[in-house]
C-alpha cells in the first residue's frame, strides 16, 4: 500500500466520543464520503480506500465501527459483527455523518456513503437514515440483523456484487433490486462475471484486478454524478 494520505480522528455526539479515519480530498475540498468496513473492523485495506477518495478528489471518514477492536480471522470477524448493536451504531454514523459535513475540507452538503461486506448492508441502512445522504454505494452487502428502511431512501443506490457469492446471493440481489424498483427509488445494480465475495479487497485472495478497477471507476462516477454542488 501506498504511503497513508488521512490519519485518525476523534468525533463525538453528544453522550459520546468515536474515532474514524480521515482521508481529506487531495488539492484542498471535494464532497464527502462515509466509507463503511468490512467485519474484519477498521483496517489497512479499509484506510486505503479511503485514501483513494481523497486521491480522487473527495473527503472520506471511515469510522470504527468496532470500537478499536479488528482481526484477520473469520470466525472471530464473524462474532463481531454479529455483536455490533444496531441502535448504538446508528448513533455512531449519525456522529460520524455530521463531523464530516462539518470538516473544512468538504464542500457542499450532500453525503455520499460507500460499504463493503457487513458495511455494504450498514450503507444502505446509514442512507435510509439519515436524510443528508444523497448516493449510496453497496457492494455485496450482508448483515442478517441490519433491515434498511428503503421507502426513506434520499439518493441512488448503487450495487455492486460477484457472481459467485454465498453471502450476498443472486436470489438475494434480485429480491432487493425489485423491492427498489417496486418503490420507484432509482439504482443500478451490476454483478461482475467469475468474481467471489469481497473481490475488490486487494488483500484477500479472492482479489479479481479486473473487476475491482471497473467498480472502482464507476463508484467514482456515481460520487461525481450525484454529490457535486
Amino acid at each position: 500500500m501506498n504511503a497513508m494520505v488521512g490519519q485518525m480522528i476523534q468525533f463525538s455526539d453528544s453522550e459520546e466520543k468515536y474515532d474514524g479515519y480521515l482521508a481529506p480530498a487531495v488539492g484542498g475540498k471535494g464532497p464527502g464520503v462515509i466509507v463503511l468496513q468490512e467485519w474484519w473492523g477498521l483496517v489497512p485495506h479499509i484506510k486505503d480506500v479511503a485514501d483513494r477518495f481523497a486521491k480522487a478528489g473527495f473527503t472520506a471518514l471511515a469510522p470504527d465501527l468496532f470500537r478499536g477492536k479488528s482481526t484477520t480471522e473469520p470466525d472471530e470477524a464473524a462474532s463481531l459483527m454479529m455483536a455490533l448493536h444496531i441502535g448504538e451504531t446508528e448513533k455512531l454514523l449519525a456522529s460520524a455523518i455530521a463531523a464530516l459535513i462539518t470538516h473544512t475540507a468538504v464542500e457542499g452538503d450532500k453525503v455520499g456513503v460507500v460499504g463493503f461486506c457487513m458495511g455494504g448492508q450498514l450503507s444502505l441502512y446509514a442512507a435510509c437514515s439519515n436524510p443528508s445522504i444523497k448516493a449510496c454505494v453497496d457492494f455485496y452487502g450482508i448483515h442478517p440483523d441490519v433491515q434498511p428502511a428503503l421507502r426513506a431512501l434520499n439518493g441512488p443506490v448503487l450495487g455492486i456484487f460477484a457472481e459467485n457469492d454465498a453471502y450476498a446471493s443472486p436470489e438475494q440481489v434480485r429480491a432487493l433490486t425489485e423491492e427498489l424498483t417496486l418503490l420507484e427509488k432509482p439504482h443500478e445494480f451490476i454483478t461482475y462475471p467469475g468474481t467471489d465475495h469481497a473481490f475488490f479487497n486487494d488483500t484477500r485472495p479472492v482479489y479479481d484486478k479486473v473487476a475491482a478497477e471497473d467498480a472502482w471507476k464507476r463508484v467514482c462516477e456515481f460520487f461525481d454524478a450525484n454529490l457535486q454542488a
